[in-house]
């Protein structure tokens, strides 16, 4: 991911397959950019077929870099809580594999603070039948995706999005 600019911020989320995520999220009004790749497990530069394997630790991630004077941190935590299933653990659909688990890593204490108040909020409205298993954690080195996984979507038009937005 490229530095854009310091008044923009950056956050690191998991929410199963990183291309639809990726997708959906660079969509929404006042994200600048957004890139996959790998955070949360033990290897450097992991790559995708190590991640397959389930032993790197690694979620496929999507870092997001949004512009805070035109949208919040809790609009895209709200998005992004939307786009999966933050009650399935280590699975999003027929995707299976601690690799597709549901995680925000945070870059920094009031972020941290901000989606533990998006989750309350989210516990409170009983969404969900289970309970949410989302981990909140710092983030750690971000590793970007092999250059066919950024964009995905714009690349291979008639591939299907599997993510889908719940009201």
């Amino acid at each position: 991911m490229k530095k854009i600019d310091p008044n923009f911020e950056t956050i690191t989320l998991a929410a199963g397959c990183f291309w639809g995520v990726e997708y959906l999220l660079s969509k929404q009004k006042g994200v600048i950019q957004t890139t996959c790749g790998y955070m949360g497990g033990t290897m450097e530069n992991p790559t995708y077929r190590d991640i397959c394997s389930g032993e790197t630790g690694h979620a496929e991630v999507v870092q997001v870099q949004f512009d805070p004077k035109s949208t919040s941190l809790f609009t895209v935590l709200d998005f992004f809580w939307r786009i999966h299933d933050p009650t399935t653990l280590n699975r999003q659909g027929v995707d299976v594999g601690t690799q597709y688990r549901s995680a925000i890593f945070y870059h920094n204490e009031k972020q941290n603070k901000m989606a533990q108040i998006s989750m309350e909020k989210l516990k409170k409205k009983n969404t969900f039948t289970g309970p949410i298993v989302t981990e909140i954690v710092p983030a750690q080195n971000f590793y970007p995706a092999e250059e066919y996984h950024q964009n995905y979507f714009n690349k291979n038009p008639n591939a299907q999005i599997c993510h889908h937005i719940r009201k």
